[in-house]
């Protein structure tokens, strides 16, 4: 399978790293949003990304002029029908994604290989929306997309092999280190990290220690970059609720079952860095 074209539906802050990156290795690449203000506003994110590579001296001006070339705006799913790879980053909303996998599996052509890069939801039940669930994949990249290495690709039930390893080999042509991972709730990231974060916040909740305190003990003693309530502020409390409701759901276990405290922040609004405050106050 020879993969020239992409299409990255959704220009938020993962879905513009993953086009920045596509483009980078010398993909034609689509960047896909419902409204052209949001397509340009990844758009933006990505000419700031690589201006600052710019200004490093690690990308000559010249170098930036050619990703950037390779680059086209999209506000119609339709234009899926010129791609060999769509790669969806839209909300993480299972409803949704179907949806759009549903459509996308009418317009794209018939050799495209379609793959979501969700967090936690289910390939298998994505794949079930389409009439071609052998083509469709996980492609889990992680948060800053242009710095971070790893890759977690999910192989839904009905995954033929050779898609795997097209998506494996066209990983590595970005720069990135792919990690195959079966279709369970959470994969493996989501599924260690969460609930890690989940009991910091218990302890919280139950008063064992300040949320400074939490932090510290985890980058000192278990050497982490950043402490697990940082950690959470930075994703966003909505997403990990959302990924905790997730793995609660997906295993019944009561052991996955959100802190009542994440869901007090997120009724508040206190969602992290992104609205200003989460367990941290970011002005």
């Amino acid at each position: 399978m020879n993969i020239k074209k992409v299409m990255v539906i959704g220009a938020g802050q993962m879905g513009s790293g993953i086009a920045q990156v596509c483009a980078q290795a010398g993909y034609e690449v689509l960047l896909n949003d419902l409204k052209p203000e949001f397509v340009e506003r990844g758009l933006g994110i990505i000419k700031k990304n690589l201006s600052r590579q710019v200004e490093k001296a690690r990308m000559t001006a010249d170098e930036m002029g050619e990703v950037l070339s390779r680059l086209a705006a999209s506000t119609e799913l339709a234009d899926a029908a010129s791609v060999d790879l769509v790669i969806e980053a839209a909300v993480e909303n299972m409803e949704i994604k179907a949806k759009i996998f549903a459509q996308l599996d009418e317009l794209a052509p018939a050799h495209a290989i379609l793959a979501s890069n969700t967090s936690s939801l289910p390939i298998t039940e994505i794949a079930a929306a389409t009439k071609r669930p052998e083509q469709v994949i996980g492609m889990h990249f992680m948060n800053p997309v242009p710095v971070m290495k790893l890759v977690e690709i999910i192989r839904g039930l009905a995954t033929a092999d050779e898609v795997y390893q097209a998506i494996e080999d066209m990983t590595k042509t970005l720069s990135k280190v792919p990690v195959e991972v079966n279709d369970f709730p959470g994969f493996v990231s989501n599924r260690i990290l969460m609930p890690m974060i989940n009991e910091a916040i218990y302890t919280l909740y139950e008063g064992v220690a300040t949320k400074e305190a939490i932090d510290e003990v985890m980058k000192l003693g278990m050497n982490h970059p950043m402490g697990p309530l940082t950690l959470a502020d930075f994703i966003g409390l909505d997403t990990c609720l959302y990924i905790m409701e997730t793995l609660h759901e997906g295993f019944g276990d009561d052991k996955y079952r959100p802190c009542p405290l994440l869901r007090k922040y997120v009724k508040a609004g206190w969602l992290g860095r992104k609205s200003g405050r989460g367990f941290y106050e970011y002005n």
